[in-house]
């Protein structure tokens, strides 16, 4: 199979027959052997019944129901597992993203060998101060963090390599940072792409403050993630056993002035008067929490199969 097409979904009961039918005309006139795999993030409109009724016309279209609202990342992922064609590609069901990319992606994977493009929607009809200002903050930072020269980490329309979406494993709320992810498990060749982006047709956004909010704390863990993700104590190891290291010394420092001010004569004090000796015995058992974190981590990492966070309800086609 060359293409199978992702699209997760919440709530876009007016835009699914349009899209599937614009996906459908670029793929025939493309000669393409192709499936469309819905994921219905827990709609609570139509959008079900219509994914049905396309299933039931359509073999190649496929569908996927979750139990509740889960989130676009646990969309994702459910759409990975089930996809089987050479090429992926993933888009929002909004009608936002154009399916006439997708030749072009398709061609940049496998004849250019990319592992990854995604798109960039230069041109933007998003409200500038609620989504594209916020955008251009996030995509900065996340540039800054990652290392990966992308202008629009956020975009939705993204080709990859099978083998890449078998790999990289989608959680949480990290959709937003699959190049990242695919960075880390050693797929380097990503490249970008400018993509017409369009006004929204139907519907309302689903973006919000607590997105944009969530984004950059995302940002922060696959930062961590990255760097430290497959070897927990080198972080926490390291510095428990610094802070440990400064309460030993702290601690023999105090109690080697005691020792001297009474061989001495030196008027003293108790040493439970100290800061010092606070500051000493904090800093080692902290030192010790830490140390003992790292160590739970390598155990938990060793020991870690990757469990589901989603439940499928139903499925179509598959």
């Amino acid at each position: 199979m060359n293409i199978s097409v992702v699209i997760p979904l919440l709530n876009e009961e007016e835009s699914l027959q349009e899209l599937y039918d614009w996906i459908a005309k670029v793929m025939q006139s493309n000669h393409f052997i192709y499936e469309v795999i819905f994921i219905d993030d827990g709609s609570n409109d139509s959008s079900w019944k219509i994914i049905k009724e396309l299933s039931e016309k359509n073999t190649e279209v496929k569908g996927i129901r979750f139990q509740r609202n889960y989130g676009k990342s646990q969309a994702l992922d459910a759409g990975f597992n089930m996809a089987k064609g050479d090429v992926v590609i993933t888009m929002d069901a909004d009608l936002q993203d154009s399916p006439d990319e997708i030749p072009e992606l398709y061609k940049m994977i496998q004849e250019d060998n990319f592992d990854l493009v995604s798109g960039w929607k230069k041109k933007r009809f998003d409200n500038v101060v609620t989504k594209n200002i916020p955008s251009k903050l996030f995509n900065w930072a996340a540039r800054k963090t990652s290392g990966l020269e992308l202008n629009d980490f956020n975009c939705g329309l993204k080709a990859y390599k099978n083998e890449v979406v078998k790999t990289v494993k989608v959680s949480g709320e990290m959709h937003r940072y699959i190049p990242v992810l695919a960075k880390n498990e050693g797929f380097n060749e990503i490249g970008e792409k400018v993509v017409q982006h369009q006004a929204r047709k139907y519907g309302v956004t689903k973006f919000g403050m607590d997105r944009f909010i969530n984004g950059f704390l995302d940002l922060i863990t696959i930062s961590f993630l990255s760097k430290f993700g497959k070897r927990p104590m080198h972080f926490f190891g390291l510095w428990g056993t610094l802070m440990f290291i400064f309460g030993f010394f702290s601690a023999f420092y105090i109690g080697a002035m005691k020792l001297y001010r009474v061989a001495n004569h030196i008027k003293t004090i108790l040493v439970t008067n100290n800061p010092w000796f606070y500051i000493a015995l904090t800093s080692m058992i902290l030192g010790t929490l830490l140390f003992l974190a790292g160590f739970l981590g390598e155990l938990i990492t060793k020991n870690n199969t990757h469990q589901k966070h989603y439940r499928i309800k139903e499925q179509l086609n598959l």
